[in-house]
């Protein structure tokens, strides 16, 4: 078993054990640190699942500026007490940093937070993780013991903050909880309904039946923010705008393809590319994987990280790609119109690799 260390990193994100995991954290760095003579520090990191690109991100990004700062005067505020509540004379400083990990990746599986957070202590020479019992990495779906699993493997040790769990009892669902139960036995019930192509008493009720079963299981793990009415009529409205243009694009592309074929000289170029996109979230990601996918000439064959990688068979294909068109579109969908206006793949590559200026954006409506 790995020696205590007072160089300690902390997971963090809101929770109702999050004030007490602060507290014990830098208690912790104090105590060891106080026994082997360690420099001792404290590094509160938030992993996010989103990228920043554009201001339409600002409220997000806030919030977690604001959970850092908590984090921070919390530990502040501990370190001026000893732990019967006195204050504090002790000649031990903690030195206490926040960092954001995470934000030029796609972070979706607990490997994928781990791996984020174990480059970060590896960096810093940190060789101690405490978690908090009811951190959630992935927002409502249950990541926390996975992730810790991945932890583990890098020889760290990792272990959960000994603190008191507030469980909160009530007689009546939370609006998030109900709203989630609500869409997931809708979509399952009106799926079944589709599948069986006949709506009749025995389907109703056998659907019924099965969309209960549904909505107990996964309601509460399938979604990372609640879903509200407003979002949901606004995202069904412009999906149906998105469809005709997909619809466009795939005829537009089964053309060209069919011109490739039939021309004798086969002008094909095949190339595998890693593609950039300003697009996270689980569904948001798949809907625009499974968009370039349905588009002949091009192939999402994995999501690596920050990118996809896409299988494509012309150049003029991954020209299409590189303007942005269908990213755009997937933005429009999912983030509303003003998230569309982000310069394209191609300039915010150009951007990166220090040969242009980025393009401004226009302001949100």
């Amino acid at each position: 078993m790995p020696e205590p260390s007072a160089r300690i990193l902390v997971p963090v994100g809101d929770s109702s054990t999050f004030r007490n995991t602060v507290a014990y954290a830098v208690r912790e760095a104090r105590r060891v640190a106080d026994e082997t003579g360690q420099e001792p520090t404290v590094h509160f990191v938030y992993p996010v699942r989103w990228q920043l690109v554009d201001e339409t991100e600002r409220s997000a990004a806030d919030e977690v500026a604001a959970i850092l700062d908590k984090a921070r005067v919390w530990a502040t505020e501990d370190l001026d007490y000893d732990d019967d509540g006195d204050l504090s004379d002790e000649d031990i400083t903690v030195s206490i940093e926040t960092a954001v990990v995470g934000e030029d990746r796609y972070l979706f599986s607990p490997g994928d937070f781990a791996e984020v957070l174990l480059e970060y202590a590896r960096d810093r020479d940190l060789d101690r993780i405490i978690v908090d019992p009811e951190y959630q990495p992935g927002g409502s779906a249950p990541m926390l013991q996975p992730m810790e699993a991945e932890l583990s493997k890098s020889g760290r040790a990792v272990e959960e903050a000994p603190v008191e769990r507030v469980v909160e009892r009530s007689r009546l669902p939370s609006r998030a909880n109900v709203s989630k139960a609500v869409v997931m036995f809708g979509a399952s019930f009106g799926f079944y309904l589709l599948l069986s192509g006949v709506v009749s008493t025995f389907n109703i009720v056998t659907g019924a039946i099965s969309a209960g079963i549904v909505t107990a299981i996964f309601a509460r793990i399938s979604f990372v923010n609640s879903p509200t009415p407003r979002r949901f009529v606004m995202r069904a409205g412009r999906f149906l705008i998105y469809v005709p243009y997909l619809l466009y694009e795939i005829v537009k592309a089964n053309f060209e393809v069919a011109y490739i074929i039939l021309h004798p000289k086969l002008p094909i170029d095949p190339k595998m590319q890693r593609f950039r996109a300003a697009i996270w979230g689980d569904l948001s990601v798949t809907t625009l994987a499974n968009s370039i996918t349905l588009t002949p000439g091009t192939l999402t064959v994995d999501v690596d990280r920050d990118s996809l990688i896409i299988h494509s068979l012309t150049g003029s294909s991954r020209d299409g790609l590189s303007d942005g068109a269908l990213e755009r579109a997937v933005r429009f969908v999912f983030y509303g119109r003003a998230a569309a206006r982000i310069p394209t793949p191609a300039e915010r590559d150009a951007v990166r690799d220090g040969s242009a200026p980025p393009r401004p954006t226009e302001d949100a409506e």
